[in-house]
């Protein structure tokens, strides 16, 4: 590790631990939630912190990559950007689900969600194919999260 990559390692570490840590602060897991039917196949709860954490780590991992091989500063610029509109989908996602008891609102801002993934696998993936596998286990998961905010949805709805 070159000091030159030591700066964008440290911004990227430090981001995705504040959005975990922001997004743990608005996943509530209460007496609603609790009460929510779940389909046979959901994951045991302690298992989604265990997968956030690793997404986390790749997607900033996936962020020095990309940052390291962006062609122009533009490209790190615009690529910056969209690694944060997707944070703020990620936490949007937390709020709407956890806070607002809405999962049918969830589901639908979860497809924004999974395509600014998909975006960010696009365009990352023209100059770091490193970085656009690091971010595939994170489209993967959130397909899986969608499949899974659907069926919430079907068992339990309507909402509101």
């Amino acid at each position: 590790m070159s000091r030159a990559s030591f700066l964008p390692i440290a911004i990227a570490g430090v981001l995705a631990l504040i959005t975990a840590l922001v997004g743990g602060t608005i996943t509530v897991l209460d007496e609603w939630y609790y009460s929510l039917a779940q389909p046979d196949w959901a994951p045991p709860g302690y298992l989604f912190g265990v997968i956030w954490t690793v997404i986390f780590a790749l997607i900033a991992i996936a962020g020095v990559f990309a940052w390291e091989k962006a062609p122009s500063r533009r490209d790190a610029e615009v690529m910056l950007g969209m690694f944060a509109f997707n944070g703020f989908l990620n936490l949007l996602w937390s709020f709407l689900f956890f806070r607002l008891q809405r999962p049918d609102w969830a589901f639908y801002e979860l497809i924004a969600l999974w395509i600014s993934i998909a975006v960010l696998i696009l365009f990352c993936g023209r100059f770091s194919r490193i970085s656009a596998l690091l971010l595939l286990p994170y489209l993967i998961w959130v397909t899986i999260a969608g499949t899974l905010n659907y069926q919430v949805i079907q068992l339990n709805g309507p909402f509101g």
